[in-house]
């Protein structure tokens, strides 16, 4: 039997790789328990996006989440600005379906 929590934090090893492979010039900060990543490392709030592990799963955050076009409805929440998406295992994250999101946030 596997340790989950191990496999939660390869999970979000693996979200984190593929948030730097996607966006290159993005730049990962420790921060508020977890991993945000901004293009603006001397702006406050320049984050994008961030990736927090939690017990039983991984969040990504979308700071202006409210503002992305998310034809496929895997965003969660409801408030003014932020939005997220909780994957529990490797094989539920869709790379291709998160793509565009993860562009799309970048350019806010």
């Amino acid at each position: 039997m596997k340790d989950n929590n191990v496999d939660i934090t390869a999970l979000a090893d693996e979200i984190e790789s593929y948030i730097q492979e996607l966006v290159p010039d993005s730049v990962p900060v420790k921060k508020y328990g977890g991993t945000l990543f901004t293009l603006h490392p001397d702006k406050k709030e320049g984050q994008f996006c961030g990736v927090f592990v939690q017990a039983k799963h991984v969040q990504i955050s979308f700071s202006k989440g409210a503002e992305l076009k998310d034809t496929k409805k895997l965003l969660s929440g409801s408030g003014k600005l932020r939005r997220h998406i909780n994957y529990s295992l490797l094989q539920d994250v869709n790379f291709d379906e998160l793509k565009p999101l993860l562009k799309q946030a970048s350019k806010l």
